[in-house]
């Protein structure tokens, strides 16, 4: 018997196409056979075989949402709303580039005040946060609605009013961008071609007999392409992803700060390579999973 040779974390996830986490994860779940854990790090046999994907469809409709519903009415603190407020909010708003902690966004939600701090912040930021737990709560009054041209743009009204941006007159706050602009230096739609362009996106989406959790990252990435806002349209677009889960029965999941460069990578290549961007939510989705089951929430 030939001697086993031991190739890194690292490599194996650039051979697999997948994040560096996922990887640690199937090793500690014990789905890589011959993987070795020494003090920290995995060592994993060169010719190990990337394990299938478990199903991420579950009856979280009928679990999840009717727990957020409830919790929701009952105002109740400290429960999967409150968690799912919090963190979706925080995580989205910070990506964009909003400098409130996390601390300081559960502050506002449960106590509508900032709290002590020793550095200036933004009204704007301010603002938003407490837009976007109203977004959150439209999301989850909606979840079963058809996604719409109205839906998406009372998002983005939402999400945007009383900003700084909310007084500028060509910002247009509720409706498509007047001024073209770019995404990560790469030309976005023009502002002539967006509502064409929206039209086209929503009419193939909602054609589908069914919809998979690709069906919902393709959408995603099509309407950040678009980028039909002048701005909010990361926010609008994962608001719009988590909502899409909540309907079509599979687990929603939060792009964290972690997770943001691979994030980014993802959408970059999801044309031509699908799996970094479905990798980096499925992580999420682990995480969302763990967070179910602190909770009791049921999902497969």
């Amino acid at each position: 018997m030939g001697k086993v040779e031991y190739i890194s974390v690292e490599e194996v996830a650039r051979a697999w196409q997948i994040g560096e986490r996922s990887v640690r994860n199937y090793c500690a779940q014990g789905r890589v056979a011959g993987a070795l854990l020494e003090g920290k790090i995995w060592k994993i046999p060169s010719d190990a075989q990337k394990p299938d994907r478990k199903p991420r469809h579950s009856s979280v409709e009928e679990n999840l949402l009717a727990f957020l519903k409830r919790e929701k009415e009952a105002g109740l603190k400290d429960g999967i709303y409150h968690k799912i407020q919090v963190d979706l909010t925080y995580n989205s708003n910070h990506i964009e580039g909003s400098k409130l902690t996390h601390d300081q966004t559960r502050f506002i939600f449960e106590t509508k005040t900032l709290g002590v701090t020793d550095k200036a912040v933004k009204v704007d930021d301010i603002v938003e946060t407490v837009n976007h737990f109203r977004c959150i709560d439209l999301i989850i009054e909606g979840a079963h609605t058809k996604l719409s041209e109205s839906f998406i743009k009372q998002l983005h009204f939402i999400l945007k009013s009383g900003t700084t941006d909310s007084q500028k007159s060509w910002f247009n706050v509720g409706e498509y961008k007047m001024m073209a602009n770019e995404v990560g230096g790469t030309e976005t739609t023009k502002p002539a071609e967006v509502a064409g362009a929206i039209k086209a996106l929503l009419k193939e989406y909602d054609s589908k007999s069914k919809i998979t959790f690709d069906d919902i990252l393709d959408f995603h990435v099509r309407f950040e392409s678009i980028h039909p806002f002048q701005d909010g349209n990361g926010r609008v677009g994962r608001l719009i992803m988590f909502k899409e889960c909540l309907k079509h029965n599979i687990v929603p999941f939060i792009i964290t700060d972690e997770l943001k460069m691979f994030y980014y990578r993802g959408i970059a290549k999801w044309k031509n390579e699908r799996g970094f961007l479905r990798e980096t939510c499925l992580s999420a989705q682990d995480v969302m999973e763990a967070t179910l089951d602190y909770f009791g929430i049921s999902h497969e």
